[in-house]
Order: C-alpha cells, then sequence, then structure tokens
C-alpha cells in the first residue's frame, strides 16, 4: 500500500510508533484497541490524536473521562503541546460526561436528562465530530454502557443486532475514507456486544500488560492489519513516560 493511502501518524523524531505500525492507518479504517483499566488506551489515543494534527490530518477525540482542562494537562505531561491544533480547530476535543449528565454535552444543554438514553443515537447525530479524518472514541465501551437502549437490547440477547446498526453507521463513514478509532476495556462489556467490533475492524490491537519482577511491561500485540503499509509487527513493546509520551521499547516480527 501506498503512503498516500495511508494516515501517517508523524512524530519520527520523537518515537518509532508509526514506523513499527508499517507508516500509519489506512484510509477507511475501523481500529479497535483493547486494554484492561491502565494498560494505556488514553495515553495511545492523545498519541494517535497529537501525530495525526502533527502531519495534517483532522482529528475528532471524543473523552468519556477527561475534561478539556484536563486533557491539555495530560497532553502537556506526555509532551504533546496541542493548543496550536485546538485553535487552528485541526483538533477537536469533546467530553462526554457519560455517568453525571454534567458538563460538556453532545447537544443542547436545555434538553432533559431523560434524553440520555438516545445516548448511541445523539452520538451518531452529532454531526460536527464525525467531519474530521480520524474520529477516536475513548472509551466506547462506557458509551455502550451507559446507553439504557443499548443496555435492554443485551438483557433481551439482542446485543448482537445492536452492534450491527451501530456498525453499519462506522462503515458508511469508512467507505468515504475516514478513520474510526474505538478504544475498549473489554472486561466491562459483555463478549456479545464486543464480538461484533473485534469481527469487523479492519485494524485490531490488544494492549497487554506484563509483571516482570517489580516492572510492568506493556505490549501491542497486533491481532489484525488490513492495508498495511510496510511489514507491521506482531507483538510492539512500549512504555508511557512523563515528558516524552509513547516510547517504543522492541519489536518482533512473526
Amino acid at each position: 500500500m501506498t503512503r498516500d493511502n495511508l494516515y501517517s501518524l508523524g512524530l519520527e523524531d520523537h518515537d518509532r510508533l508509526n514506523h513499527e505500525l508499517g507508516g500509519g492507518i489506512p484510509r477507511g479504517s475501523i481500529v479497535l484497541i483493547e486494554g484492561d483499566y491502565g494498560a494505556g488506551k488514553s495515553a495511545m489515543s492523545q498519541r494517535f490524536s497529537y501525530g495525526l494534527c502533527e502531519t495534517g490530518h483532522s482529528v475528532t477525540l471524543l473523552s468519556t473521562e477527561l475534561t478539556v482542562s484536563g486533557f491539555i494537562d495530560q497532553m502537556h505531561s506526555l509532551s504533546y503541546d496541542v493548543e496550536d491544533h485546538l485553535l487552528d480547530e485541526r483538533l477537536l476535543f469533546l467530553h462526554a460526561d457519560v455517568d453525571t449528565g454534567s458538563g460538556r454535552r453532545l447537544t443542547k444543554p436545555s434538553e432533559d436528562d431523560g434524553n440520555r438514553k438516545e445516548l448511541l443515537n445523539r452520538l451518531m447525530n452529532a454531526e460536527a465530530m464525525w467531519n474530521a479524518d480520524v474520529i477516536i472514541i475513548d472509551t466506547f465501551d462506557a458509551i455502550l454502557r451507559n446507553d439504557p437502549m443499548f443496555e435492554a437490547l443485551i438483557r433481551q440477547n439482542e446485543e448482537r443486532q445492536a452492534a450491527l446498526e451501530i456498525i453499519s453507521f462506522f462503515r458508511d463513514l469508512v467507505s468515504q475514507g475516514q478513520v474510526i478509532v474505538l478504544t475498549v476495556d473489554p472486561s466491562t462489556v459483555d463478549e456479545e456486544a464486543i464480538g461484533p467490533f473485534r469481527a469487523i475492524a479492519d485494524v485490531f490491537m490488544e494492549l497487554q500488560m506484563v509483571e516482570v519482577g517489580n516492572d510492568v511491561r506493556r505490549n501491542i500485540s497486533v491481532k489484525r492489519f488490513a492495508g498495511m503499509g510496510e511489514q507491521v509487527g506482531d507483538t510492539i513493546g512500549f512504555s508511557v513516560r512523563a515528558d516524552a509520551g509513547i516510547v517504543i521499547e522492541s519489536r518482533s516480527v512473526a
């Protein structure tokens, strides 16, 4: 695949992530990044966002955890200075407060919290967030868990049908060349709910934590990478460091 068909993650002089992932993420891809709590999903989302903006791509990052100020503070701590990208509207950051109903909303503040049951529909109808080249939702499982309509379908054993409706919406977007990145903590959602997303993901990566003595080592286990550029390693060691962000440690190729 030529680099014209890849969204470069940039920062080649900062880390080797773009190189290890074959030169970038293929256009028109659904990317699933799984990992337990503390595995580095948010840091990876932030690294993707910053690197993509640095290479001239537009990004929407929806966080279920960080507010705008918390996001900027977190990016500073990783040496990812995003103010210019925010001001230039290359990066759109949204906070979805799915637990309390307060904070920055995806719809008009005057709407009552009874409409929270349509969280997924409101998300899909928030047109501004889907205009970017790359849309990152961190964490997607929190959206699913806090949508009572989705929960009701799960109780009726219809979670697969609910997932397929969301996937259809994503497929329409990626058919136009956009990229959707979803981070998920698989321990928080039913296997039947997450299974369809795993099955259709063009890029599927699992963030793993392995205890070695007193150290915790992190790996990106690449389960699937359709449309890759150069060779992509099956296991990529990384760490998350203050003042450095994501740092690639090692790679082995299957």
